[in-house]
């Protein structure tokens, strides 16, 4: 068996590194687009996909709030897109 030298561990240690890094940039990108769609766009991409939505007015305000909840989980929803989709439903 091989063990680790000192030149393997900073070896490691910079990969690791390199790929927080990517994911962290990679992940701003994603934000970006998010933040570039509006809430009728992502409740298109995301709510009819599964099935037909009903009326904005068939919920109250507090209703959309709880539905957005329980769908940012069943959907994988990030926060930001969920406020979005339930701010164009309350509209």
């Amino acid at each position: 068996m091989k063990t680790l030298n000192k030149k393997n561990i900073i070896g490691i240690l910079v990969a690791s590194v390199g790929i927080l890094l990517f994911l962290s940039i990679s992940g701003c990108f994603v934000s970006e687009k998010v933040a570039a769609k509006g809430g009728a766009q992502l409740w298109a991409e995301n709510c009819q996909r599964c099935h037909n939505m009903p009326s904005p007015s068939t919920f109250s305000p507090d209703q959309w709030e709880t539905v957005g909840l329980h769908m940012q989980t069943r959907a994988q929803l990030t926060t930001p897109e969920r406020d979005k989709i339930v701010e164009f439903l309350k509209q």
